[in-house]
């Protein structure tokens, strides 16, 4: 007999064995993992094991590369690299090529600042062409270092992309196919300059897209302002009964009253708007103050609905309706300019026009119309401009405002007066305006109003619509053939997108639709050019020169030299060659940087090249495999997406992508925005160096991006602990797989019911896991494999399964079987976790076999649909919900102290349910319940026993376990000490000790 009374026999245990930590220790391995990546060319090993499938192209929308990256930078990218690693472990050839915008306002102002005013120095003189090429290069040196910033900080992120070799909008190639895509505009008509009324900052001195502005509260002064009606003069005997009655309403000196927030374009009054839809009246005063603006007699004209607001804004104290105005009337109607006795120069008639606008919402049911200084009044008034030339009204637009600001000759009486300062404050032009209104007699009552205003999203001060020469590429103009417009390409190329999520699509349809022209140009210096030549003509339209000799001088300088070939001293002579003795003169505006990001699937996903990785893609609709995405949040219906949507239908027809997903922004925890001033920003530098990246991704991948996200310590707290599970799942079937030889596989047929359940749920989950990331889904991955991993796993079946594992024999069928099974699990749920968390995907399958190169290389595992048993999970339902009824009777066991572990216990359990008895029966009760005995009594048992409300089949009596407890596996057993030679242990460890010492024996 062996003396086994003071024996250790964890030895003998097959206990699990891993270097993989359960402390992550991310912020330290995760930069150990990326050099190891950049050693092993993990990208360059990708594509090549990639060659040859269909590709799936992640275009990187560019981020501007100016500062650091923010949290939107990392839910962007994060979102951007699960993408491309889970298309290419689809199948997919999966090229992600990053890129950045380098162009634009943000980067002169920094190097105006930086370089310029903190020194003291003079910015330079752009008319010198030579001082202006060189401010353009301090723009491109800031550029390319923080294009070297964002890299790191991207790859520290575990982005994995083509990072020696992006794109930016500032190489010369980039530069060159800018102007290329300009001139195809420029070719099929549709680029023109047109006067019209545009955003602008006064600040920034430019015009700004629609994108380019955002709406803050804004304290605006308000006048209501009187329009007298004018005599129509008619000749002849047949005079039209509508002439008569507007004659009545001038001769009784009624006025057409509007209600304005922006009292400055007063002067630019061409108009004003009605609608057909609104009932309108003529109203007297009958008593009001005598120092009123508004006298007892005064007759106005306004709408029914809104009258006795318009009254209590004049301090009008009673008033009475005279009589019912048809709009027919209000249709023949002209009405005299409000200024016109401040300034003869004012004397025209103002015509009153149907406007879809108007509403009797608020104000007065008139709309004051300035053409030039509104999108809507513009659109109006050039719409009926020849009804207008046919009544003699002179059509052109007025120029009121100049770039600074201040009002020009164009505005008589106001010449100098400033709207708004450099400083983006009010000026002095509004109170000029309204006092003029009230030396004329015009005013009716003015006031104040908090609401929301444009204001530039990079200074943050208001802008203003002015009317300025500017460059448009035209939404209606018909290209190839009648209907063929612009804005009728981009909608049928949104029809056969697919956009993710769905809502996306309305989002960008509705914008498409209501779009005015896009306006390209900008006044500024760091950017593409507008390479045409123009003549001015008398009328203020152009001619372009149309020379083909010409553009080709044009894109070979830019290829060679870049963009600033434009700006360089002798330019024009240098384009124009033969042409310079004519009067063509070169634009020096620059395109929208819309416009550069818009034109990057030209010079990336269509230039073989520079990026020979796109060579002979061939789109699906084309007839081909390959398929584009773009990945932005949901700002960008309104940028990036829709001007690579207009860029790409006006040049070649369709859209540049196929799939269009898009996310929300992100907030803290309480869902304000981020502020450094509120100090609540999260910033991942900071996330990275205290948790690791794989916190952030798993942060990003459980979230719903479709909406806005939410940030902060709290929330990073709840994703480490979740992550801690995962981690130590991962580690539990690492450290038992050391235990494992391939030799010792158990085939399925030949596995105990609990192994074939786990293969089943495998054969559940995988096309739930491969629809889930075809979809983008990832929340839903995440929610499956985390309760899967958490819950089926961890809490069920290794929490069953360790006794078998670490005790029995090593000749056990069981033990054998479930390490087959381990196998499988650790293959499927580190490959699917993967794209996810990259790092720790990569360390625990490297810690499985260090010679393997990396988890990144496989695809997504074939999970056999023949291990797919419904009828044996619908078995096990019913097996875990009695386990549940006793796991909760033995833990009011153990909190009343009765109980230590769940081995000292041996309960009875009563199972009333027919089918679950005969199902019950047949399982080892002690084994599923992690008890050292259990007795199955069929019936509703004792009142006492303890219940689960929604098992009311089962009941449990907890009862302690009889016998000896096990040296070896702690069970408490009557057969420990029925084997001589062991005789602390059960016959079942006796008999894994007699092999594990026949091993040892054997490897002396």
């Amino acid at each position: 007999m062996t003396d086994t009374k003071a024996r250790d026999y964890g030895e003998t245990l097959f206990l699990p064995k891993t270097e993989f930590p359960m402390r992550a220790g991310l912020p330290q391995k995760e930069p150990e993992i990326l050099a190891r990546w950049q050693t092993l060319d993990l990208y360059g090993r990708l594509r090549a094991a990639a060659k040859g499938r269909p590709r799936f192209v992640l275009h990187d929308g560019p981020p501007y590369a100016n500062g650091n990256i923010h949290i939107g930078h990392a839910l962007n990218k994060i979102l951007k690299d699960v993408v491309t690693r889970s298309q290419q472990m689809l199948g997919f050839d999966s090229n992600y090529v990053p890129g950045w915008d380098c162009h634009g306002l943000p980067i002169e102002w920094k190097i105006e600042e930086d370089n310029y005013r903190v020194k003291g120095k003079q910015k330079p003189d752009f008319a010198n062409p030579a001082a202006l090429v060189e401010f353009r290069k301090e723009c491109r040196a800031f550029a390319a270092h923080w294009i070297d910033v964002q890299r790191e900080e991207f790859k520290r992120l575990g982005v994995i992309g083509d990072w020696a070799h992006p794109y930016t909008t500032m190489e010369p190639f980039a530069e060159a196919q800018i102007a290329r895509e300009l001139m195809k505009f420029a070719a099929n008509g549709t680029l023109y300059r047109g006067s019209k009324p545009v955003m602008w900052s006064v600040v920034e001195k430019t015009a700004l897209a629609e994108a380019e502005v955002e709406y803050e509260d804004y304290v605006s002064d308000t006048v209501w302002v009187k329009f007298p009606v004018r005599w129509i003069v008619s000749d002849g005997p047949d005079v039209s009964p509508l002439h008569i009655e507007i004659n009545e309403l001038a001769k009784s000196k009624t006025a057409v009253v509007i209600w304005t927030t922006t009292p400055w374009t007063i002067p630019g009054n061409r108009a004003v708007s009605f609608s057909p839809k609104i009932e309108y009246g003529v109203y007297q005063v009958v008593d009001a103050p005598s120092d009123n603006w508004a006298k007892v007699g005064d007759r106005f004209l306004l709408a029914d609905k809104l009258a006795i607001d318009v009254f209590r804004q004049a301090r009008v104290t009673a008033y009475k309706r005279l009589k019912t105005i048809s709009t027919a009337v209000l249709a023949q109607m002209t009405c005299s300019h409000p200024l016109e006795s401040f300034d003869p120069r004012y004397g025209f008639a103002v015509p009153l026009l149907a406007g879809d606008h108007v509403t009797d919402d608020a104000g007065t049911g008139f709309v004051h119309t300035a053409p030039g200084h509104g999108r809507e009044d513009f659109e109006l008034w050039i719409s009926n401009a020849a009804k207008l030339s046919a009544r003699h009204i002179d059509t052109w637009i007025p120029y009121t405002v100049d770039a600074d600001g201040r009002f020009t000759e164009y505005a008589p009486g106001f010449e100098g007066r400033r709207v708004l300062t450099d400083k983006g404050e009010k000026g002095d032009a509004n109170e000029a305006v309204i006092k003029a209104l009230i030396d004329a007699g015009m005013l009716l009552a003015r006031g104040r109003l908090k609401h929301q205003y444009p204001h530039s999203w990079r200074s943050k001060k208001p802008v203003i619509f002015r009317n300025t020469p500017q460059w448009f590429i035209a939404m209606d103009k018909d290209i190839a053939k009648h209907g063929d417009t612009l804005r009728h390409r981009a909608l049928e190329a949104i029809k056969v997108t697919r956009w993710v999520p769905a809502q996306g699509e309305n989002r960008i349809n509705g914008m498409i639709e209501g779009r005015p022209d896009w306006v390209i140009s900008r006044q500024r210096a760091w950017g593409v050019p507008i390479t045409v030549f123009i003549k001015e003509k008398p009328d203020g339209s152009v001619d372009m020169l149309d020379e083909p000799d010409v553009n080709v001088r044009i894109i070979e300088a830019f290829e060679t030299e870049g963009a600033d070939a434009w700006y360089k001293p002798g330019a024009r002579e240098r384009f124009l060659g033969k042409l310079a003795k004519d009067a063509w003169q070169k634009v020096d505006d620059i395109v929208d940087v819309w416009f550069d990001s818009g034109s990057t699937h030209a010079f990336v996903l269509e230039d073989p090249a520079h990026f020979p990785a796109f060579a002979g893609m061939k789109r699906k609709s084309d007839g081909g495999p390959d398929a584009v995405m773009y990945l932005e949040g949901s700002d960008q219906h309104r940028g990036w997406f829709q001007s690579s949507l207009l860029e790409s239908c006006g040049t070649r027809g369709r859209a540049p992508f196929d799939v269009v997903l898009t996310h929300g922004f992100v907030l803290d925890e309480n869902g304000r925005k981020m502020s450094k001033s509120l100090g609540n920003v999260t910033a991942p530098q900071d996330v990275m160096k205290q948790s690791g990246a794989d916190i952030l991704r798993m942060w990003v991948c459980a979230a719903d991006y479709a909406d806005d996200l939410r940030i902060g310590p709290e929330i990073l707290k709840t994703t480490v602990d979740t992550y801690r599970k995962l981690r130590n799942t991962l580690r539990w079937m690492l450290g038992n797989l050391a235990h494992f030889h391939a030799a010792d596989r158990i085939a399925p047929d030949k596995m105990p019911e609990l192994e074939r359940l786990m293969l089943h749920r495998l054969a559940e989950l995988d096309p739930i896991v491969r629809q889930a990331y075809a979809d983008f889904d990832y929340k839903r991955i995440f929610a499956v494999l985390n309760a899967f991993m958490t819950v089926d796993l961890s809490a069920f079946y290794f929490d069953i399964r360790k006794d078998a594992l670490y005790c029995d024999p090593y000749s056990s069928t069981t033990r054998k079987a479930c390490l087959t099974v381990l196998d499988h699990l650790f293959r499927a749920t580190v490959i699917w976790l993967a794209p996810m968390l990259c790092f720790t995907a990569d360390e625990a399958w490297l810690a499985r076999d260090p010679a393997a190169p990396s988890v990144h290389l496989e695809q997504f595992p074939t999970v056999p649909q023949a291990w797919r048993d419904d009828a044996l999970a619908e078995k096990w339902r019913k097996l875990r919900d009695l386990r549940r009824v006793v796991t909760g009777a033995l833990e009011l066991e153990r909190a009343a102290k009765r109980l230590g572990s769940a081995l000292e216990a041996a309960p009875v359990i009563f199972v009333a349910d027919p089918d679950l008895f005969a199902t019950a029966v047949e399982f080892d009760l002690a084994e599923l319940c992690i008890t050292s005995a259990a007795t199955l009594v069929e019936g509703d048992g004792p009142n006492s026993a303890f219940r689960l409300d929604d098992v009311p089949s089962v009941a449990v009596e907890p009862r302690r376990a009889e016998g000896r407890k096990c040296a070896r596996s702690w069970k408490v057993s009557a057969s420990v000490g029925l084997d001589p030679q062991f005789p602390d242990v059960t016959p079942r460890d006796a008999q894994a000790l007699r092999e594990w010492e026949a091993m040892r024996a054997a490897a002396e």
